[in-house]
């Protein structure tokens, strides 16, 4: 069953139980899912509902950090809420000791292609590269700092 499927059977759950925040959310993720099929006339694979769902999932934790600072808990809780339904369509996150072991492996075999040292001026080079091996299965934030990190050293 692809993901897409999984979160439609999910909707159907939470119809029949009358859960009307996760229907809510899970209802919001199928509009971002048909909305980007629409206009990419694409059907998605599970990388790309992955994808969304990551943005997503980001959009709500810039919104509960600027609700805490408006001092609106009540809306703050409410993005909470969502982020908790969001984020179980995730796979499992890689931890910060696997992302810079899969970002020096990729770095090292740049080096190898390019025929030469990767410095700090190859950052672009190297966040493509972590970007399409490691999307979805590790937040970007960490993976920026484990490139820079990585470049650097």
């Amino acid at each position: 069953m692809s993901l897409k499927d999984q979160i439609t059977e999910d909707m159907k759950t939470a119809m029949r139980a009358k859960d009307s925040e996760r229907l809510g959310t899970i209802r919001l993720l199928l509009a971002a899912l048909k909305q980007k099929e629409i206009d990419e006339r694409v059907v998605l694979d599970d990388a790309a509902v992955v994808a969304i769902v990551d943005k997503l999932i980001k959009q709500r934790k810039d919104s509960i950090e600027a609700f805490q600072k408006a001092e609106r808990k009540d809306l703050a809780d409410k993005e909470a809420a969502e982020l908790l339904v969001l984020q179980a369509y995730l796979p499992a996150r890689l931890s910060s000791e696997e992302v810079a072991a899969e970002v020096k492996a990729i770095v090292t075999e740049l080096g190898v292609e390019l025929g030469r040292a990767v410095g700090p001026g190859d950052m672009g080079k190297v966040m493509g590269a972590v970007k399409a091996k490691l999307a979805g299965k590790a937040d970007m934030g960490q993976v920026s700092a484990a490139v820079k990190a990585e470049l650097a050293g």
